[in-house]
């Protein structure tokens, strides 16, 4: 690790001290030199319902001085072995939802070009899209989606990229491989019969709630390593796949869902994939100004970094 990059260690400035960034990391531009770029994603002109996530960068950024250095299960300390940055927040237009997509998109494309694997903090869930657009051109990837809903509908309120689309319109431009796509914790009342239908047709596995409980998380595990196989892999966390305790601070939460425990054994699972970024998205702080929300995104952020810089390490090694 350049020394440069390391982060701020709470053991020894406050954790309330100085400027949030997240985890403590600094400040950077893009450059060459990171291997790990945390970026926000102020944009939430894609929701349908409760709006407020164009705020969860901030509180993330916030909430994240919480975490320390070392991971507490795997013993990985992500900041020795790659040089993680907080780049800042995408640019966006905050009242024009296609130009913003491309501002966006645009951003994206700068990471991917210096080399660095993006974690992303949103944003609606339409954000993942012009991340796809810009780092799975040609190489489309696989996704472990954790998600109440598909996000695989055609049309949302008469448009067709917004936060309900994203899954579809990333198989339909050919930047996710639905074959190696599993969503996870599905469930809540239904627009209509086929709101999973297009992904299950695709060839996606649509894990529900009821399933998941069924199967149990071991075997959910196994289920993921079998669809993901070895090509690469892409996290995208819509935080109201979390159960409303643990994530009420959200455009449209539903009760019954996964919990955090859960969540963050299965992302350790990914361990020895081939990660290429990851996004957790629907933080909406106006909803929960308790913080509770964004302590559970930044924990579940923290589980993502350990093991996409594993998954660097790895492959330097390889």
């Amino acid at each position: 690790m350049n020394e440069k990059f390391k982060p701020v260690d709470a053991s020894v400035v406050p954790r309330f001290a100085d400027i949030a960034t997240f985890m403590r990391t600094k400040r950077h531009d893009i450059s060459d030199e990171i291997d790990i770029a945390l970026v926000g994603v102020p944009f939430d002109l894609g929701v349908n319902f409760r709006s407020g996530a164009r705020h969860g960068p901030a509180q993330v950024r916030e909430m994240s001085r919480l975490i320390r250095q070392v991971h507490q299960t795997t013993g990985l300390r992500p900041y020795d072995i790659c040089n993680v940055a907080d780049i800042g927040d995408t640019p966006v237009n905050p009242v024009d939802a296609v130009a913003s997509i491309a501002m966006i998109e645009e951003f994206f494309h700068t990471i991917h070009g210096a080399g660095a694997i993006p974690i992303a903090v949103g944003g609606d869930h339409t954000v993942p899209l012009p991340i796809f657009r810009a780092i799975a051109k040609g190489a489309p990837v696989g996704v472990v989606q954790f998600d109440a809903h598909a996000d695989t509908l055609d049309e949302l309120c008469g448009t067709k990229v917004n936060h309900a689309t994203t899954f579809r319109r990333g198989v339909e431009e050919g930047l996710v491989d639905p074959k190696r796509t599993v969503q996870i914790g599905l469930r809540g009342s239904r627009f209509g019969d086929g709101d999973y239908q297009w992904g299950l047709d695709q060839g996606m596995r649509c894990i529900t709630i009821d399933e998941y409980e069924d199967l149990g998380r071991a075997e959910v595990i196994r289920e993921i390593d079998r669809v993901t196989g070895d090509g690469p892999v892409y996290i995208s966390f819509d935080i109201d796949g979390l159960d409303p305790a643990f994530a009420i601070g959200t455009g449209v939460p539903e009760p019954g869902g996964l919990s955090v425990r859960d969540c963050q054994v299965i992302i350790r699972s990914l361990r020895g994939k081939h990660l290429v970024g990851a996004d957790i998205c629907e933080v909406a702080p106006p909803l929960d100004p308790s913080g509770h929300t964004a302590i559970s995104a930044a924990n579940l952020m923290w589980e993502m970094l350990c093991v996409i810089a594993d998954s660097i390490d790895r492959r330097r090694g390889a």
